[in-house]
C-alpha cells in the first residue's frame, strides 16, 4: 500500500527505470525543501513529504530528486529504493535487504544485552568509556561505551536494549550519538532501540498533579486488568508510545499476555490476569495503542512517527511452568498442561495481539518464552525450548495464524547452562548439549529472525556456514533475507530512517509531563479493588487518628543473586502519611489502622543447601509464610530434570 507520500501508483518501477534520468534533470527543478540546523543535528522539511533529520557531519549528503530532498546513506550518490520515503516500507526493506551482505544481516539478527545509560563500574550492567569506568562528574554520561562502539561497528549490531537511564535528557543525548555512529557507518541503517516495561508505580512517592517526572507512572499489567477497561489500557499505550518515541525508543518489549494459571508463578504479575478473553482484549488494546499513529505523524497504515512496535510475549504462554517454578532457572525450564489446556494460552496472542482493531493489524514482533511446552510438538515429537521448537515457530505460529512479523528469542537462550540457580545464566532448555553455533542454527531453521541477548555476530555467521552446507548458498542467503526483511520493515514503519535523533529539551518536556502523570494516576485510582466495606468505614471525610503497622520483610534474593538481609519497617513513606492523618504509634488510641500486606515473597523452586544435604536441590514453591504443608504434590516431575 502507498504512503502519503507516494506521487504515483507506478512509483517503485517507475523510480527503478529511471534513477539516472531523475538525477540529471532534478537540477532544473525547484527546491521544495528547506534545511534548519539544530543543535545536533540537521532538518530537512520536504514540502507535502517527509521531513527528515541527519548528521552534517558524517558524509551523508542530500540527494535532491523531483525537487525533494533525501538522504544519500549508503553514499553511493544515487537515489536507492530504500533510500526513497515515498516508497513502502516492505519495497524498502525488501531493496535494502538485497543489497546487505551476509556480516550485515547477520548482525541485524542480533538484540543486545541489557543497556544502562551510563553504563555501571562493575557487574551485569557494566562498561567502559576510553577503557575506563563511569566516574560521576569526569565521564559525559550521554556518550557511548567502548562496547556499544565495538557492537554497532564490528558486529554490526542495530537492536539495542536500554535499561536504567540516568535522566531523560541524558536519554536522548546517548540516543542522539547512538543514531549519529549508526548513520556514519555501513548503509546508515538507524537503531531501533528498545525496553521493557518502565511506567511502573513508585509506592513511597507523592502524586502531585504540578509536577512532571521521570516518566508517567501507571498500574501494573494486572492492575490494568483490574480496571476492566480495555480503552484505559489503549490510552496508556498512546501516552507510553509518546514518552519512548522522545526517548528515542522505538520498540516495546511488551505487553506479556501469558495467562496468570500459576499463582506461585514469579511473573504472575507481569500478566492481565487468569482470563483468557480479557487477557486478549488488553493485548489488542495494548499493542493498538503503542503502534498507531494518526494525522500528521501517520505514514501509511496506522504506522508513523509516533508508533513503537509492540513485541508481545511470550509464544505460545509461558504461565504454565511446573509447581510454578521460571523458566529462567534450570529448574523450572518445563512448561506443563495438566488441563489439557494448552490451547487456551494461545487466546491473547490469536485473538488479542494477531487480531488488532487499529490499522497497523498485528503486533509487529513476538517473543518466545524459554519453557519447553512439554509434549505439545504435534508433529515431530520435539521437547525443546519454544524458540528452538520448529513446530511451534513455523508450523504453528506461521502457517497456521499467518504470522508474518519478527520473532525474537528471549535473552540468553543460546548460551551455555552452567549453574542452577543463577539468573543471568544460559537458557539453551532441551538442547544443552549443541554447540553455541548449532543453536543459532537450530533458532534459524525453526524460523527465528532475531537472536536476544547476544552482541556477537560469530555464532551467527557459523549457523550461516552451516546452512551454506547443508541447503546451499542460494537458500541459505534467501532465508537470512527473509528475516532481514522482517526486521528492517519494523524500523522503516516508526520513520526512524528519516527521523532517527530526538530533541532533548523537547524530550524533558513531553516524559513525565503533568498531563500524563495525571493519567496515570487517574487510572491507578480505577485499578484499586475494594474487597470489603465493613460498617461503611471509608472513605474518611475528616482527619482520624491512625496506627500504622511496621511490616516485617523476609530475607530474600533478587533476580542477580543479591542477597537482601530480613528487615522490620514501615511499609509507606511516614512524612507523606502525617499529612493526612493524626500518626498514633498505639493502636489502642487509635480510630483506625491502615495495614500493608504483600504477598509471601516465593522462592525458585532450588536450594543447594538441599543438595549439600544429599538432595537433589528441588525444593516445593510455597506462598505459605509457615513451612510447606501441602499433601498433594507430585514426587516427581511430569517432565523431567536437568543435566546438572
Amino acid at each position: 500500500m502507498k504512503n502519503k507520500w507516494s506521487t504515483s501508483p507506478y512509483i517503485s518501477t517507475y523510480h527503478i527505470g529511471m534513477v539516472l534520468m531523475l538525477l540529471a534533470v532534478s537540477c532544473k527543478t525547484e527546491p521544495r525543501y528547506t534545511e534548519e540546523k539544530q543543535a545536533e543535528f540537521t532538518k530537512v522539511n520536504n514540502t507535502d513529504g517527509a521531513s527528515l533529520e541527519y548528521h552534517p557531519n558524517l558524509g551523508v549528503s542530500l540527494l535532491t530528486v523531483d525537487g525533494f530532498a533525501f538522504k544519500d546513506l549508503n553514499k553511493s550518490g544515487a537515489l536507492d529504493p530504500y533510500e526513497d520515503w515515498r516508497l513502502s516500507a516492505d519495497e524498502r526493506a525488501k531493496d535494502l535487504a538485497s543489497k546487505m551482505s551476509v556480516e550485515q544481516i547477520a548482525g541485524l539478527m542480533l538484540y543486545s544485552g541489557h543497556q544502562s545509560i551510563p553504563a555501571r563500574p562493575g557487574g551485569y550492567f557494566a562498561g567502559t568509556y576510553d577503557g575506563k569506568p563511569y566516574e560521576e562528574g569526569q565521564t559525559d554520561a550521554s556518550d557511548l561505551t567502548d562496547q556499544q562502539r565495538k557492537f554497532l561497528e564490528e558486529d554490526n549490531l542495530r537492536h539495542v536494549l536500554v535499561t536504567t537511564v540516568q535522566s531523560p535528557e541524558i536519554a536522548a543525548k546517548w540516543n542522539n550519538k547512538l543514531q549519529a555512529f549508526c548513520e556514519g557507518t555501513g548503509l546508515g541503517i538507524p537503531a531501533n532501540n528498545s525496553s521493557d516495561p518502565r511506567h511502573g508505580t513508585r509506592a513511597k512517592a507523592e502524586y502531585d498533579a504540578a509536577a512532571g517526572g521521570e516518566i508517567s507512572m501507571w498500574p501494573s499489567s494486572l492492575g490494568m486488568a483490574a480496571t476492566f477497561d480495555p480503552e484505559l489500557v489503549r490510552q496508556f499505550g498512546n501516552i507510553a508510545a509518546t514518552e519512548y518515541r522522545a526517548l528515542g525508543i522505538t520498540t516495546a518489549l511488551s505487553p506479556q499476555v501469558d495467562i496468570a494459571t500459576e499463582p506461585r508463578w514469579a511473573r504472575f504479575n507481569g500478566t492481565f490476569g487468569e482470563s483468557p478473553k480479557l487477557s486478549a482484549a488488553m493485548a489488542q488494546a495494548y499493542c493498538d495503542g503503542f503502534q498507531t499513529s494518526d494525522a500528521a505523524d501517520e505514514i501509511t497504515d496506522g504506522w508513523g512517527f509516533n508508533s513503537v512496535n509492540a513485541m508481545v510475549k511470550h509464544w505460545p504462554g509461558g504461565g504454565s511452568g511446573e509447581a510454578g517454578r521460571d523458566a529462567h532457572y534450570g529448574a523450572g525450564k518445563f512448561a506443563v498442561y495438566p488441563g489439557n489446556n494448552f490451547d487456551a494460552h494461545l487466546i491473547p496472542f490469536t485473538e488479542g495481539a494477531f487480531t488488532l482493531s487499529g490499522p497497523t493489524k498485528m503486533a509487529s514482533a513476538v517473543m518466545p518464552y524459554y519453557t519447553i511446552s512439554w509434549n505439545q510438538d504435534t508433529k515431530n515429537g520435539e521437547n525443546v525450548g519454544n524458540s528452538y521448537n520448529r513446530y511451534l515457530i513455523t508450523d504453528l505460529l506461521r502457517d497456521k495464524y499467518n504470522y508474518d512479523g519478527v520473532v525474537c528469542t528471549d535473552w540468553s537462550v543460546t548460551g551455555d547452562h552452567k549453574v542452577m540457580d543463577v539468573f543471568v545464566d544460559g537458557k539453551s532448555w532441551g538442547v544443552e548439549d549443541l554447540s553455541i553455533a548449532e543453536r543459532h542454527y537450530k533458532l534459524l531453521m525453526a524460523g527465528v529472525d532475531q537472536f536476544g541477548g547476544n552482541n556477537d555476530v560469530k555464532p551467527v555467521l557459523e549457523a550461516y556456514a552451516m546452512g551454506v552446507k547443508e541447503l546451499g548458498e542460494t537458500q541459505m542467503r534467501a532465508r537470512m533475507e527473509q528475516s532481514a526483511v522482517r526486521l528492517l520493515k519494523n524500523i522503516f514503519r516508526v520513520g526512524a530512517f528519516e527521523n532517527p535523533y530526538v530533541t532533548p529539551s523537547e524530550t524533558k518536556a513531553i516524559v513525565g509531563k503533568p498531563e500524563f502523570m495525571k493519567s496515570g494516576y487517574e487510572t491507578q485510582l480505577k485499578s484499586v479493588v475494594m474487597l470489603k466495606n465493613a460498617n461503611n468505614a471509608l472513605p474518611v471525610d475528616e482527619l482520624k487518628t491512625v496506627y500504622i503497622p511496621k511490616r516485617f520483610v523476609p530475607a530474600s534474593r533478587n533476580f542477580l543473586g543479591v542477597e537482601s538481609p530480613a528487615s522490620t519497617d514501615y511499609p509507606v513513606n511516614m512524612e507523606l502519611a502525617k499529612k493526612y492523618f493524626t500518626i498514633n504509634e498505639n493502636p489502642d488510641e487509635a480510630d483506625m489502622a491502615l495495614v500493608f500486606i504483600q504477598n509471601p515473597s516465593a522462592s525458585i523452586g532450588y536450594d543447594k543447601a538441599d543438595v549439600e544435604k544429599g538432595g537433589n536441590g528441588y525444593i516445593p514453591i510455597s506462598l505459605q509464610y509457615g513451612d510447606y504443608k501441602a499433601t498433594e504434590a507430585r514426587d516427581k516431575s511430569i517432565a523431567g530434570g536437568d543435566p546438572l
